[in-house]
């Protein structure tokens, strides 16, 4: 594994793996009694150039586990790229901690940390990419189906961020993925073109359409995420025009088989995207995937920062 966690398409098969049973690993442990403080004395920096729930918390309980320490950063403390250039910022950090993990708007940021850090730099999200939230949630879909290869992974929604990084944990993995989002909602052709060819190193087989039906037909896992995510608030008013024939309800869910599992990175906008019906209901993963963003990035982290 190199030195930073910026992107899924870095990871080999192999080592996608050997992450999962390592995070596999890491929740057993935790749950018969704690994990081995194999971080001790080790401090993560948490940049956030956007606010979150899970990633915060995940990352911070994840160090404690492993006997480190986390320390947060606010966006006004730093102004990335503003008050102060990135690879100053990088170069200071990386005087004070053993890790950086960034949540940022633009992906040259995250890209321009890792360049300049002379310690392990994690991608939290940017725009292109979500690779935390990938890799736990191909970690999620191996933890309740004992498998990932040849699963059919469904996605309804917008082609952001979330989409292309599950779409290339997919291929990687050898998983089938099918999108379905409006005409100009989908995954752009170059992410797509790359998805392509990964996918024909792994037999995986994928799919862009715009019928939210054809694509959850045989699904095992249907995915959703916000119509709107941060950063395009003043489009907001558009896109839920657009997107209701693509919410995730039970009318949509009957398409998909029926030991399919509903996954959402969250935070949900209820009665949108998704209904409560499904997000609360018996095939609903929600939460499960939620509470794996700690367990997976553990792993991340054991292996980044511990040398697991």
């Amino acid at each position: 594994m190199k030195k930073d966690f910026i992107a899924i398409t870095e990871l080999e098969k192999s080592e996608f793996l050997e992450l999962m049973d390592l995070a596999l690993l890491l929740k057993s442990e935790l749950q018969s009694g704690g994990n081995e403080p194999i971080l001790k004395n080790k401090v993560l920096a948490l940049v956030f150039s956007k606010p979150s729930l899970r990633t915060r918390i995940s990352f911070e309980m994840g160090m404690r586990q492993l006997g480190g320490d986390a320390l947060f950063i606010s966006p006004n403390e730093i102004g990335l790229g503003k008050r102060e250039s990135i690879a100053d910022v990088a170069r200071v950090l990386a005087g004070y901690v053993d890790g950086i993990m960034a949540r940022v708007f633009e992906h040259q940021h995250v890209v321009e940390l890792a360049k300049w850090s002379s310690v392990p730099v994690i991608n939290g999200l940017s725009d292109y990419n979500h690779p935390c939230q990938a890799f736990t949630d191909v970690f999620t879909i191996y933890e309740h189906f004992g498998e990932i290869e040849k699963m059919n992974v469904s996605y309804v929604g917008d082609g952001n961020n979330v989409a292309i990084s599950l779409l290339n944990a997919c291929v990687i993995l050898g998983a089938n993925y099918t999108i379905a989002s409006p005409q100009d909602y989908q995954i752009d052709d170059a992410s797509w073109k790359k998805a392509l060819a990964l996918a024909e190193i792994s037999g995986a087989k994928i799919e862009r359409t715009q019928n939210p039906i054809d694509a959850v037909k045989d699904a095992d896992v249907v995915y959703t995420d916000t119509w709107t995510s941060m950063g395009q608030e003043e489009e907001a008013k558009k896109r839920e025009q657009v997107f209701p024939p693509y919410q995730v309800n039970n009318s949509l869910l009957k398409h998909a088989r029926s030991s399919a599992i509903v996954m959402h990175c969250l935070p949900a906008h209820r009665g949108q995207e998704i209904t409560d019906e499904v997000a609360d209901g018996p095939q609903s993963a929600l939460f499960q995937q939620a509470h794996n963003r700690m367990h997976a990035q553990k792993a991340i982290l054991a292996r980044l920062l511990g040398g697991k």
